[in-house]
């Protein structure tokens, strides 16, 4: 198995442009929230939970694995997914059920559609069309950016 450095290292080779850098920083943490909205709206029955359970579930499983790449990077995503999971939650409560789905894939869709414009400025295809794992590795790598900025290592 790849530890966190390779993957990122692997990532950064088709994000190398500024442009789609930066679209990478808004769009790949609003994909992020809309597919945990979207996995908050499943509907769970009573007796194996509350509403979220199934967004808890993937979440966990996404943190056993970049746990498994760097520890740092599996604690700091646990953060994110919390930050996250509550944002869904409290929006879900304000919006309720059908209106936290609209605006989750609205977003959904526009924020992928940057990612494509980004791809296209970069003149390479998104990581993920090689192997689906990048899907996991977007949003760790902004993290992994984010940590080395503020001194901390992974």
């Amino acid at each position: 198995m790849r530890d966190a450095q390779q993957w990122f290292d692997a990532y950064s080779q088709d994000h190398q442009n500024a442009t789609n850098r930066a679209i990478h920083w808004v769009c790949v943490p609003v994909i992020l929230w809309c597919v945990i909205a979207a996995l908050w709206l499943i509907p769970v029955p009573p007796m194996l939970g509350r509403q979220g359970l199934w967004a808890v579930g993937i979440m966990f499983l996404s943190f056993l694995f970049y746990y498994r790449t760097s520890r740092a990077i599996g604690l700091g995503m646990a953060v994110v997914f919390a930050v996250f999971g509550l944002i869904a939650h409290f929006v879900y409560l304000q919006l309720g059920t059908v209106r936290l789905a609209w605006l989750a894939g609205i977003l959904f869709v526009l924020a992928w559609i940057g990612q494509f414009v980004g791809h296209k400025i970069e003149g390479h295809k998104p990581s993920f069309l090689t192997d689906l794992t990048y899907l996991l590795i977007g949003p760790a790598w902004l993290l992994g950016k984010l940590m080395r900025r503020v001194g901390l290592r992974y």
